[in-house]
């Protein structure tokens, strides 16, 4: 029975989409007078709620045409936006906004596409201790974390003081290829102060495992605070993780979240054309920051649980995502405000 019921719904949706829905355009569009793509464009704000209905609308159309303007090259952007015009039959002379709004649609939606392409092929590419320009970003790295810490050797114990596993980081960066060491030297670069506290707090052990290090004296002190002065006095709330391991480890989510289109919402409220590789480098600096939040927050006994921990960070920003309004990390925006397209 839920078999046959399921199965009369799916025909049932197959048929709104086909037959209902795009009789119902019709009657709309002889209604008011306008096409799809121009109610879209005149009774929705810019940003993430118009540049996706554009991006769907254009995705559903029955036109081949318009069906592959969404993966035209950025160059050809202008044409396609011209064609568009005379497909739908909309005097550019009467409509000349139409087309300013669509051409900013169409760059963010391109552009989102191409920066894809653009982390993938950083992802792909393996971190090469012969490349001197890999070796240059590395022990730029390490400068910017540790500036009043020289590097002894290349190869040497310090690379665990930043998180790395052992003497030689480049085994480290096997998942993420050079995406992982480009978001973590954007962080310690261009937010060095908070990549900075980051690390430090990242350093301290957890303060449940601290007894172990603690003299029966002082102990009998703690014994003795009340539970006011014991929540003043505490240590600190401290991560105990590896810093460059989990932004390896978030460099993954924030790849996750671009792949699948969850960053569309925030990309087309942030960036007025096509987004960048900066603009997801600065998404990595945001949820770098606010993992580092989280996970004192969620105060894990252990680095084991880093997984549990990880995954409902990434729920709690797939939420944020849903909302059309959302953008992530504002103050990293392109531009102070989007223009009114």
């Amino acid at each position: 029975f839920f078999f046959f019921a399921r199965m009369f719904v799916q025909v049932c949706l197959y048929f709104y989409c086909k037959c209902l829905w795009r009789c119902l355009k019709f009657v709309v569009r002889k209604l008011t007078g306008q096409c799809e793509l121009q109610r879209i464009c005149y009774n929705t704000k810019p940003g993430a709620a118009r540049t996706m209905k554009i991006e769907a609308s254009l995705k559903g159309s029955k036109s081949k045409r318009l069906q592959t303007s969404v993966n035209v090259h950025p160059d050809a952007i202008e044409k396609t936006i011209d064609d568009i015009m005379e497909l739908k039959r909309i005097n550019p002379d009467i409509n000349p906004q139409l087309g300013v709004s669509l051409q900013a649609c169409l760059l963010q939606i391109v552009g989102y596409r191409n920066l894809i392409a653009e982390v993938e092929k950083l992802r792909r590419e393996p971190y090469d201790s012969e490349n001197p320009q890999h070796e240059e970003m590395l022990l730029k790295l390490w400068k910017c974390l540790k500036p009043n810490s020289p590097l002894k050797a290349r190869i040497s114990k310090q690379w665990c003081e930043i998180g790395f596993q052992g003497d030689d980081p480049k085994t480290d960066f096997r998942g993420m290829g050079l995406l992982g060491l480009y978001n973590l030297v954007y962080f310690a670069e261009w937010d060095t102060e908070i990549a900075q506290q980051v690390l430090t707090d990242s350093l301290h052990p957890k303060y449940s495992n601290v007894w172990q290090y603690l003299d029966f004296n002082y102990f009998f002190f703690l014994s003795q605070l009340s539970k006011a002065e014991w929540e003043k006095k505490k240590f600190d709330k401290a991560i105990g993780y590896s810093f460059a391991i989990v932004g390896i480890n978030i460099t993954d989510l924030a790849y996750n979240l671009l792949v699948s289109g969850a960053l569309k919402t925030h990309f087309y409220n942030v960036a007025p054309e096509a987004p960048t590789l900066t603009h997801f480098q600065q998404t990595f600096c945001y949820l770098m920051h606010e993992f580092h939040k989280f996970w004192i927050d969620e105060d894990p006994l252990d680095i084991m649980e880093f997984n549990r921990v990880r995954e409902k960070f990434y729920r709690r920003i797939l939420r944020q995502l849903q909302n059309p309004e959302m953008a992530l990390c504002p103050h990293f925006a392109a531009s102070e405000s989007l223009i009114n397209m």
